[in-house]
């Protein structure tokens, strides 16, 4: 007897919550000031409120794009530890056997991928 599996749908439904007033939000918007970057949720009345208040700013200011980021490394969860760790040795590569890998083992698995 085989299984017949009927395919399931999921549907995942976000609302955005004004982070003002808590009403119905429209739009995330998101800004930087000061090397930090923000982002939040509004209303139309909100947002046209904030564009508002930094047009008086952008208005006169210069427009930054492609600014370069610094690159993230990898994320070290336990699964990719365990992944690093056995790639590591496979290629002779010493690795501690616990608690951190070392950066270059990292950037080492990641060029290898």
């Amino acid at each position: 007897m085989s299984d017949n599996l009927t395919g399931m749908v999921k549907r995942v439904i976000t609302t955005l919550e004004d982070d003002l007033d808590g009403s119905e939000a429209n739009e995330t918007i998101i800004f930087s000031i000061d090397a930090a970057e923000y982002e939040i949720d509004l209303n139309n009345v909100h947002a046209a409120e904030l564009r508002e208040a930094m047009n008086k700013y952008t208005a006169v200011a210069r427009k930054t794009t492609g600014r370069a980021r610094p690159a993230r490394r990898p994320s070290t969860g336990t699964k990719d530890a365990k992944a690093v760790r056995a790639w590591a040795i496979e290629n002779g590569i010493p690795v501690n056997a616990r608690g951190r890998i070392q950066a270059d083992v990292m950037e080492r698995y990641a060029a290898a991928l």
